[in-house]
């Protein structure tokens, strides 16, 4: 699915990032896409990953890390929304995550949510996934896919972006040096993915998505 440009006027755009860095490593090229085109991008994380900082960072390394990492992207500090929940217990806090995301989807009724897909495994991002669903049922849905928690994926939509947005998405992936040990975090695997989903819509580079549901109005 190629998206229009004139069609989308000025978009709200909403990205659920369970943990800090899935919004970045997701969709972080296609963040910085929408930002250079005007469009307003809010950006949701849901939890500091406090038991699985490695020791030689504090505990709220990752708090310090997403505020520099979405602020480097073009996101404003006010669009940027914490919640705290622990690290993969997400499935326990289901109702309090969904009053969260009802709550978001009435002050700011985004035109377009970025989610993980469903076909990612990781239970912190599939109840993202089942509750974003829920609460953002008149907003179009794209669900972002990561390689390494996915089993297979549908790749019905595809956004192009330029050597300047999958810089600008390394340039905020760098940014959590708390993560930097993660195998997933390597900018040749970020350029690599970007490079083959660009050649299969004929483009340098592409971000593919997930159509989880599309409003055309």
């Amino acid at each position: 699915m190629r998206i229009n440009k004139e069609q989308e006027a000025r978009l709200k755009i909403l990205i659920l990032a369970p943990h800090p860095d899935d919004g970045e490593l997701g969709c972080g090229a296609s963040i910085s896409k929408y930002l250079e085109e005007g469009h307003e991008i809010y950006y949701m994380t849901f939890s500091f990953c406090e038991e699985s900082i490695r020791e030689e960072f504090p505990q709220n390394i990752l708090e310090t890390e997403v505020k520099k990492a979405t602020q480097g992207l073009g996101i404003s500090n006010t669009h940027l929304i914490i919640k705290r929940y622990p690290v993969r217990k997400f499935p326990q806090h289901r109702q309090d995550i969904l009053e969260d995301l009802i709550l978001i989807q009435k002050n700011i009724s985004p035109d377009l949510v970025f989610m993980p897909s469903s076909f990612d495994i990781h239970q912190d991002h599939n109840t993202i996934f089942l509750e974003g669903r829920r609460a953002f049922r008149n907003s179009s849905l794209l669900g972002y896919e990561f390689i390494w928690d996915n089993f297979s994926f549908n790749t019905s939509c595809f956004i192009s972006v330029n050597e300047k947005h999958i810089q600008k998405k390394i340039e905020a992936v760098n940014v959590y040096r708390s993560q930097h040990h993660r195998f997933y975090a390597k900018k040749d695997l970020i350029r690599g993915l970007a490079s083959y989903r660009g050649l299969q819509v004929s483009t340098e580079f592409a971000e593919a998505f997930e159509v989880i549901r599309w409003i055309i109005k």
